[in-house]
Order: C-alpha cells, then sequence, then structure tokens
C-alpha cells in the first residue's frame, strides 16, 4: 500500500512511517520539511495522488482553544477534502482518550478534528490514545531549576505502539470508532516527570500544580483514563526510562 502520512515527522508520524516501511508499505510524509502546509493545503493534491489510505498524526502544541480548534478546523478539512477528491478509501486519525469530557481547550480542537472525519464523506477510523511517555518532557527542556508540572493521573502509552496501531488500522480497513489504546500502568505525570529527570542524570525541581475548576479535578480523578475494553500498550514506562540509565 502507499499510505501519506500526516504529521510524519512528528513523534508519532517517525514511528509510523518507520512502522510502515518495516511493513513493506510506501509511506509518503505530509509536512512542512516535505513541501506540504496542510494548513493551507498548499502541495497537498501532488504529495496524495496515488495512496491508498492516510494516516493523520500531524499535531499543534498549544493549550488555547481558539488556536486549537483553527488549526484542526483547517488541516483536517483540507486533509479530507483532498483525501476525496483523489478518492482515497480511508482516513486513519489519532485523538485524544478524555478529549471529548475534559473541557481543556486543546482538547476542544480534537474534537472539531473528531466531527469533521465522521462528517467528512471518506471512510475513516478514529484512534483514541492517551498521553505518551513524552509528555512531560517539553516543560522539563525549560532552563529554569524548578519546572511546574499539572497533577494528572493517565495511563501513558508508548509513541511505539500508537504507531504499530495505527498501522494495522490503515492495512485492515475503516472502522469508525476504535477501541482506545492505553498503555500498562496508571501513573501520576508529576511521578512521570521527576523519573525522568532522575533517568537523565538532571537537576530540576519538580513541583506539582493543580488546575481550577472542573478541569483540574477531571485531569486528577481519572478523566483521562481508558473507559470499559481498550487495547494495552504491552511497552512499559520502565522500559521507556531504561536506555537513560534508569533502574
Amino acid at each position: 500500500m502507499q499510505v501519506a502520512v500526516a504529521g510524519g515527522t512528528g513523534l508519532v508520524g517517525r514511528h509510523v512511517v518507520a512502522e510502515l516501511r518495516a511493513a513493506g508499505h510506501s509511506p509518503v510524509i505530509l509536512a512542512r520539511s516535505h513541501g506540504v502546509d496542510l494548513t493551507t493545503g498548499a502541495g497537498l493534491a501532488e504529495k496524495l495522488a496515488g495512496s491508498d489510505a492516510v494516516i493523520d498524526v500531524a499535531n499543534v502544541v498549544t493549550t488555547r482553544k481558539k488556536v486549537a480548534v483553527d488549526f484542526f478546523s483547517r488541516a483536517t478539512g483540507h486533509l479530507i477534502s483532498a483525501a476525496r477528491s483523489h478518492g482515497i478509501g480511508h482516513l486513519v486519525t489519532l485523538s485524544i482518550v478524555g478529549s471529548d469530557e475534559v473541557d481543556f481547550g486543546y482538547y476542544f480542537g480534537k474534537r472539531v478534528q473528531e466531527e469533521l472525519v465522521r462528517d467528512g464523506g471518506v471512510p475513516w477510523t478514529v484512534l483514541r490514545a492517551t498521553q505518551f511517555f513524552e509528555f512531560p518532557e517539553p516543560l522539563l527542556a525549560a532552563r529554569f531549576p524548578v519546572v511546574m508540572m499539572p497533577r494528572m493521573l493517565t495511563q501513558p502509552v508508548a509513541a511505539q505502539d500508537v504507531a504499530e496501531t495505527l498501522v494495522e488500522h490503515a492495512v485492515r480497513g475503516p472502522a469508525g470508532m476504535a477501541p482506545q489504546i492505553a498503555g500498562p500502568d496508571q501513573l501520576d505525570m508529576v511521578d512521570m516527570a521527576r523519573r525522568i529527570v532522575r533517568s537523565q542524570g538532571r537537576r530540576r525541581l519538580v513541583v506539582p500544580v493543580t488546575l481550577p475548576g472542573k478541569v483540574g479535578r477531571a485531569l486528577t480523578t481519572g478523566g483521562l483514563l481508558p473507559r470499559g475494553e481498550y487495547v494495552r500498550g504491552r511497552r512499559t514506562f520502565d522500559a521507556h526510562l531504561t536506555p537513560r540509565g534508569a533502574s
């Protein structure tokens, strides 16, 4: 198969591209560095030609509702329009566990994205995943000795596990709302951050912060945990840290 990967240079996208190649498929990367701007549609039609399916893991880093809604509205809209015009048989989209229940700014963008996919006229699959093992790392990258880390109860998953599942869905065919995917263990984001710091041999004071109101309560009381049946990732957070020297 020829499979286009929107966001193919990002954290999950790189794994998706590698997994497609390992399985004998031909990935086509849709990203600015490869001549495609999803937010405007520039270069998209040319790159999408000849593809059998699309895996969409494109992302924007923001906590603001307006930015998230604008990005996913435009990027997903252009992607669906181009997929329809090229007769693409399957659009696989990555979303987030709990995004339909927790009123966090970024999640409103994912809600819009899912709605566009459902109503877009292209056979589809939406896979919701929990937070990745790498989730705390951007906050830890700051050079300040003190890092404010939001309290979040999650069941983090390896990006590799998510990528493998996305590719399986692309090959298998449209499934609508697929079973969610989560990691094997429930962890607090603050504890994850502290363990990452220790594994890297760095000096950082990680200070827990509880977000106010309903959002804060939802994040700390299981609003981001999978419900019902779900796919359990096989990689653990301990294994993720092992190459960094963690015990």
